[in-house]
């Protein structure tokens, strides 16, 4: 990410800047200094227009206006944060990220931020312009390129300190990470498959020095992962299972986060209708989560010892492919019976697990795009999590909230267990088509052993059909803050 900011000082009206954004509280825009001396300089045009665009500072509210040559900046931009908890992480990461992809829109090359109160946190708004700036180009040529690309930022700030500069780097590496998981899950299934997610996480492990194993067909085969490998038969490209572990000397805890790392979800044998099928590349996009966040664990180096593992594979339909009836051991031992081969997902995450929970984590977190109920039941901007301890529960919420993220806790309703018995084998791996979504989390259940867990069914938001806030259209890298909330939480 070619892009450099820096604290400033002086007046923010003054910047020769491509445009200028400012943070507003709602109510009395009049009476607040940035805002006023930027009205004076346009003449009154800056409070007429926002009376007749009725903008006063709510959040989420912003008000674009050109300077018409008033100004060095050629545009000023307004953005709203409210009156009350105006200044959470969450809100001013998001009106920051907004302020980014204003200016990308408008083909600014550098960009005035004024930060009008004392105190702000530095990092989430670094965090914020980083993710908002972000852009998938990488296949378009010629006239599909940008023609001009966010470069420079000046914070305008109150007071310069000595600890600004490290803020804004580390808030800038925790954006990266997260464009990480981005880039991976907006990569085209023909250049995106197993192998793929394991030289992503071999580079990180290289970059960082991190510690990493990864498993190929055979490994995978002889480490006893029978039900990752029955969904990869049906495919040329084959499985590949991916351990990668940061470890301090004197770690406070263990968390071990494992991803869902299906590269294009055909359906298998149980093949998927065509339309929405394209957007299958993105069943990997729990593995992307994992990914992004060993990336941001590395730039933080947190005193918690953290494990990312992925079970990567892709389901496709082949005469060596999995069937319905088919019955397969596990890692756990547990035998499975197949019902249905585009519930591929649950099966790879199963021998995933099991391996994760003979780690001992203090607590085990998955993430993957597992069930279209769970959007069914909480939309698409919010993910469905399943806890086993109440306190870990609140754990993620608070790291959420932190985020600027929607997690929804779901119960998981006992006698749907019930419906996972088979006639032939100990587990059916679905359940009848109500409640899908918790189903799925009572089948992952069966293979955590007695480790605290936390299962996240993010389906939803890892792909936006608009930008919001911190979220672009396409990858939106979501749950990756959230699960670093969560170990930053751990560290304290």
């Amino acid at each position: 990410m070619a892009l450099h900011i820096q604290t400033a000082s002086g007046d923010p009206t003054t910047a020769a800047v491509d445009l200028i954004a400012v943070l507003v509280t709602e109510g009395g825009l009049d009476k607040q200094k940035v805002v006023a001396d930027l009205d004076r300089a346009l003449g009154g045009a800056l409070l007429e227009n926002a009376k007749l665009a009725e903008f006063t500072g709510k959040p989420d509210q912003s008000l674009d206006l050109p300077t018409m040559g008033r100004l060095k900046a050629r545009r000023v931009l307004l953005l709203g944060v409210g009156a009350k908890r105006a200044h959470e992480p969450a809100r001013l990461r998001a009106a920051a990220a907004t302020a980014a992809r204003a200016a990308q829109g408008a083909k600014a090359k550098s960009l005035g931020f004024a930060l009008p109160v004392e105190g702000i946190d530095l990092r989430v708004i670094a965090e914020g312009i980083g993710l908002g700036a972000y852009r998938f180009t990488k296949y378009m040529t010629g006239d599909r390129l940008p023609k001009a690309e966010l470069k420079d930022v000046k914070l305008f700030v109150h007071k310069q300190a000595q600890a600004d500069k490290a803020a804004i780097d580390i808030g800038l590496k925790i954006a990266e990470a997260i464009c990480l998981t981005r880039d991976a899950v907006n990569e085209p299934p023909n250049e995106l498959n197993p192998e793929a997610l394991a030289r992503i996480a071999r580079g990180l492990a290289k970059k960082h020095g991190m510690g990493i194993k990864v498993l190929d067909k055979k490994g995978i085969a002889a480490a006893g992962m029978k039900l990752h490998y029955a969904v990869a038969q049906g495919s040329a490209n084959e499985p590949r299972f991916i351990h990668l572990s940061y470890v301090p000397k004197k770690p406070k805890k263990k968390l071990v986060f494992v991803g869902k790392g299906l590269t294009f979800d055909s359906g298998g044998l149980c093949i998927k209708p065509a339309p929405g099928m394209g957007e299958m590349k993105s069943d990997m996009s729990g593995a992307g989560v994992v990914l992004g966040l060993m990336a941001a664990v590395a730039a933080l180096r947190p005193n918690v010892e953290v494990h990312g593992i992925v079970g990567a594979a892709e389901n496709m339909p082949d005469a060596e492919a999995y069937r319905p009836g088919d019955i397969f051991g596990s890692l756990d031992g547990k035998t499975v019976e197949i019902v249905n081969t585009d519930a591929e997902g649950r099966l790879v995450l199963a021998d995933a697990l099991t391996y994760a929970s003979r780690l001992n984590p203090d607590l085990l977190v998955d993430a993957a795009t597992l069930t279209g109920a769970c959007m069914v039941a909480l939309g698409k901007t919010c993910s469905g999590f399943y806890s086993v301890e109440d306190k870990h529960a609140r754990e993620l919420e608070a790291a959420a909230k932190e985020a600027g993220e929607q997690f929804w806790r779901m119960p998981l309703i006992e006698d749907m267990r019930e419906q996972l018995k088979s006639d032939v084998a100990d587990l059916k791996h679905t359940a009848d088509r109500w409640g899908g979504s918790i189903s799925a989390a009572l089948f992952l259940r069966e293979f955590v052993g007695k480790a605290p867990w936390i299962h996240c069914d993010i389906a939803g938001p890892v792909l936006g059909d608009a930008a919001k806030g911190t979220y672009p259209k396409g990858a939106t890298g979501h749950a990756v803050l959230t699960f670093l909330k969560m170990i930053e939480h751990a560290a304290r």
